[in-house]
C-alpha cells in the first residue's frame, strides 16, 4: 500500500450537500507544449508512425514511415 501525504492546502471547497445546487470547480495548472508543438505533423498521412529524425533533431510522423512501409505484406 501507498501513502500520500499531501502538506499543501492552497484551496478549500465547501461543498453543502443539502444543496441541489450544480458546482464547478477549475483551477488552472501548468501548462505544457501541445503534442504539434512538439511532433512536427506537418507532413503526416494516415497512419504515419512518430520516429526521431537526427539530421533536424526533432520527432516526425510522415510518410517515410508508416504501417504499410514497415511490414512486408504483413499486417501491423
Amino acid at each position: 500500500m501507498t501513502t500520500v501525504n499531501v502538506t499543501t492546502n492552497k484551496n478549500t471547497v465547501t461543498v453543502d450537500e443539502s444543496n441541489s445546487s450544480v458546482i464547478q470547480v477549475a483551477t488552472q495548472g501548468p501548462q505544457g507544449a501541445s503534442a504539434t508543438d512538439i511532433i512536427n505533423l506537418d507532413n503526416a498521412v494516415n497512419r504515419s508512425i512518430v520516429y526521431y529524425d537526427s539530421t533536424s533533431s526533432s520527432l516526425k510522423a510522415d510518410a517515410s514511415w508508416t504501417t504499410s512501409t514497415i511490414t512486408d505484406g504483413g499486417n501491423f
